[in-house]
């Protein structure tokens, strides 16, 4: 080898640790992807998200960022296609070296980009709700929305206690209708209860009468829908319109505002679980949620002009917990997730977070409380 090359050689030695070590220097920015369905039929989930992150981030840098270090926000728009999500993660893992992505919106874009993140190595902090993102285990992937399997049993015991043993239960043919599905199936039984007819819709569907026809024929004491999509507000004026007076319990998804003002007088009575964003002037002071909550109510409402959502609060507790992981463990993503995954005693919009190596998701059915329609406003539902 001649002395030059050695020279050169040498040269790029030196220098390889000071790159290595200028890396992470305060200063830099912390590059956070986000894939959201900002746009599509499930937008109500993507636009809060969104919009939840950027006021976040905006807040978190006016106050000096993370230990020196400015957070840039990426955000994606997936319109809610497992396809769209699944190229965005690619890019934002291989082109823009993200540190971690929050989101997918859905469970269905989440699934399909569980593997993607774990073969980069990439923290994924979903905000969608299926069980099975999380369960099983794996080492980078978790999830900020409580469990839909915890969100049946709520369900279930509201029956229980209702005297109810034989339902129908509708669901839309997306990633969260299908397990949620299978999860209140699976939940029902376990609690003595029989789904005397489960019938899938297409999400895109604007008129249910077809599938709740069938339903009603089956003669059950109560529906359970299963759906984030708008049929969430067509189901309860269907069930109007054929005379379908008993008990309509939705799931989790329901935690939207606009579809009760969608299903006007039909939405009365409607029963649901959800996290305490809703009702959240009805809790103690001492709630350990109470101010959390209180203040990104109050900061949500004042910048957008809108309800504040508790799918925009999902995206509120995955930039917290990721950002709390950084406090503590730095720029290092692999110290990163396993602070991460070691974080406990966070309140956060969804309940107070406790992950653990078992448990990626750090929320348990008492993160939920049952919620009903009256007057048109959420409230707490009074058990009997």
């Amino acid at each position: 080898m001649s002395f030059k090359r050695i020279l050169i050689t040498l040269l790029c030695v030196s220098i390889l640790p000071l790159a290595f070590s200028c890396a992470g220097k305060k200063g830099d920015t912390i590059k956070i992807g986000a894939l959201f369905a900002v746009t599509g039929p499930a937008s109500f989930l993507g636009a809060p998200e969104e919009k939840t992150a950027r006021m976040m981030v905006e807040g978190i840098n006016a106050a000096g960022g993370i230990d020196g270090r400015k957070l840039e926000l990426i955000v994606k728009d997936t319109a809610g296609s497992p396809e769209k999500a699944i190229s965005f993660a690619k890019q934002l893992i291989e082109e823009d070296k993200v540190f971690a992505i929050i989101g997918p919106s859905t469970s269905g874009e989440t699934m399909k980009i569980k593997s993607i993140c774990e073969e980069g190595k990439t923290i994924l902090i979903s905000c969608a709700a299926a069980e099975v993102i999380v369960n099983p285990v794996s080492k980078y992937v978790f999830k900020v929305a409580q469990n839909d399997s915890d969100a049946a049993q709520m369900i279930c015991d509201v029956m229980k206690k209702k005297n109810i043993t034989g339902i129908g239960l509708v669901s839309s043919n997306d990633g969260y209708g299908a397990a949620g599905k299978e999860q209140m199936e699976k939940v029902a039984a376990r609690n003595g209860i029989k789904v005397l007819i489960s019938e899938v819709y297409d999400k895109k569907d604007t008129d249910l009468m077809g599938v709740l026809t069938k339903v009603k024929a089956m003669n059950v004491q109560a529906v359970v829908n299963w759906s984030i999509v708008p049929a969430q507000s067509i189901i309860p004026k269907n069930m109007k319109q054929l005379n379908m007076n008993m008990p309509l319990f939705q799931s989790s998804g329901f935690g939207n505002i606009k579809y009760v003002k969608e299903a006007g007088a039909a939405g009365e009575g409607i029963i649901f679980p959800c996290g305490r964003l809703l009702i959240a002037d009805a809790l103690s002071d001492t709630h350990p949620q109470k101010a959390v909550l209180m203040k990104y109510k109050k900061d949500y409402e004042s910048k957008y002009k809108e309800d504040a959502s508790t799918f925009g609060g999902h995206a509120y507790d995955a930039i917290l917990v990721l950002t709390e992981a950084i406090k503590k463990a730095g720029m290092d993503r692999e110290k990163a997730r396993d602070a991460l995954e070691n974080l406990k005693g966070v309140p956060g919009i969804a309940g107070v977070f406790n992950f653990s190596e078992k448990d990626h998701l750090g929320l348990d059915i008492n993160a939920f409380d049952m919620l009903t329609v009256k007057d048109g406003k959420f409230v707490p539902y009074e058990k009997k």
